[in-house]
């Protein structure tokens, strides 16, 4: 491979993962629902109330996430990459602007329709279509090395919730800035950054050689399996097995995720504390996305899958044991552990697509696994009903262990498709 594809290839990885560290900012609500508490209606709102309808916006965010990752998938083969990043921006920018006004609007009218509409819907539409044009033509300029790719650049979606969600929330909390003004810089930085990724990130040229590159170990099975086509993707066993393992993988990280700083609250931490185990979580995540990456491409699917079937297992566990015991430090652990646990998911959705389905029809086949996030997305609202009626988070995450124990033994039946 030429010298010049290998300089381009990695400059359009670096521009890739600060692309989807920001697109990623959508993930933050733990952080970015601060100044929906902090109204006067959030602290006049029974808190059944307020905790699930705050649970409701991140459920509406994460579904509309799938929509926009699969709406980009459909689109792909009649569009090209910088449309795509260019529709992205345009809902980044409606999506914090328009929620920019709710933070003034809704403590007078109690609605939050117009906040699902904004944050949830536009927000995860936006964010689902970055997310799926950076991977997906990424790859293609990795094929020697999608588990490495796909890990560093999901990595960064991980750890927006650690970097971006971090200045969001010191802006926020600024008197000269304000939680409003906050808002609309996200919106406009957004619609910036996906203009620069539609003028840099396009697919190779079939004639610079990528698709001669060989792969090494494991990874070099991913060239010579079938393509499958969507359709005959989901006729397969094996697909219903890792949409389901992955999805209970994914509850556990979206309760997690949703409730982190109040998670940390109730356990006896102070405020600041609990945005700093929100970074925590975040970092975790990250973690378990370059974690993964590596250890497809190292050990192969089989290993790497029945790992992280263990640490879904351990994670909810030691958050519920958190609650029993009082203790903040075992909740710290167990929100890492699930935060690993999550990283895990978006690059074995990633991975199962092409390593198991092919790279033809990656796009949309990965768009569909990516649909996992829709019934995982429940389980922040779950969290959010539980958290009210009974206290606690303690009786969610003993639920979720009983999910992970399914899942794990339904990740021991995924075998390679023929």
């Amino acid at each position: 491979m030429d010298k010049s594809v290998i300089v381009a290839r990695r400059v359009k990885l670096i521009v890739g993962m600060v692309v989807i560290l920001f697109a990623g900012i959508i993930t933050a609500w733990t952080i970015l629902m601060a100044p929906f508490m902090q109204t006067e209606l959030g602290y006049e709102l029974a808190s059944s109330v307020h905790f699930a309808q705050l649970g409701i916006v991140f459920t509406v965010t994460m579904i509309f996430f799938c929509f926009g990752n699969i709406c980009s998938g459909l689109i792909s083969k009649q569009t090209t990459a910088s449309l795509r990043f260019v529709l992205s921006g345009m809902l980044l920018f409606s999506s914090f602007y328009i929620s920019s006004l709710s933070i003034v609007t809704l403590p007078t009218t109690g609605n939050y329709f117009l906040l699902y509409c904004s944050y949830g819907l536009l927000g995860g539409l936006g964010s689902g279509m970055a997310y799926n044009t950076v991977i997906s033509t990424m790859n293609m300029w990795y094929p020697d090395k999608r588990g490495f790719c796909s890990g560093l650049l999901i990595a960064s979606f991980g750890l927006s919730l650690l970097i971006i969600g971090k200045i969001a929330d010191i802006m926020g909390r600024s008197e000269s800035i304000g939680w409003q003004n906050t808002y609309v810089y996200i919106g406009i930085t957004l619609g910036v950054v996906m203009l620069l990724a539609a003028i840099v990130i396009r697919p190779p040229k079939k004639d610079i050689g990528i698709s001669e590159v060989k792969s090494k170990g494991k990874a070099r099975a991913i060239n010579k399996i079938k393509n499958f086509k969507t359709a005959e993707m989901m006729k397969t066993p094996s697909f219903w097995y890792i949409f389901i393992f992955i999805s209970i993988v994914a509850a556990t990280g979206n309760a997690a995720l949703g409730f982190a700083s109040r998670i940390a609250f109730d356990l006896g931490s102070t405020e600041s504390f609990a945005i700093f185990v929100v970074g925590i979580l975040g970092v975790s995540n990250g973690i378990g996305r370059l974690l993964s990456g590596w250890l497809f491409d190292s050990v192969g699917i089989k290993k790497t899958q029945l790992l992280s079937s263990v640490i879904a297992v351990m994670a909810p566990l030691f958050v519920a044991l958190a609650f029993v015991g009082n203790s903040l430090l075992l909740g710290v652990i167990g929100l890492c552990f699930c935060g690993l646990s999550f990283g895990f998911a978006p690059t074995s959705c990633s991975i199962f697509a092409s390593g198991f389905y092919g790279q033809k029809n990656f796009h949309l086949n990965f768009s569909v696994l990516g649909l996992i996030l829709i019934p995982a997305s429940f389980a922040t609202t779950l969290a959010g009903n539980l958290r009210a009626s009974t206290g606690s988070f303690e009786i969610v995450f003993f639920i979720l262990t009983g999910f992970a124990a399914v899942g794990f033994l339904l990740s021991l039946l995924i075998k390679q498709p023929k």
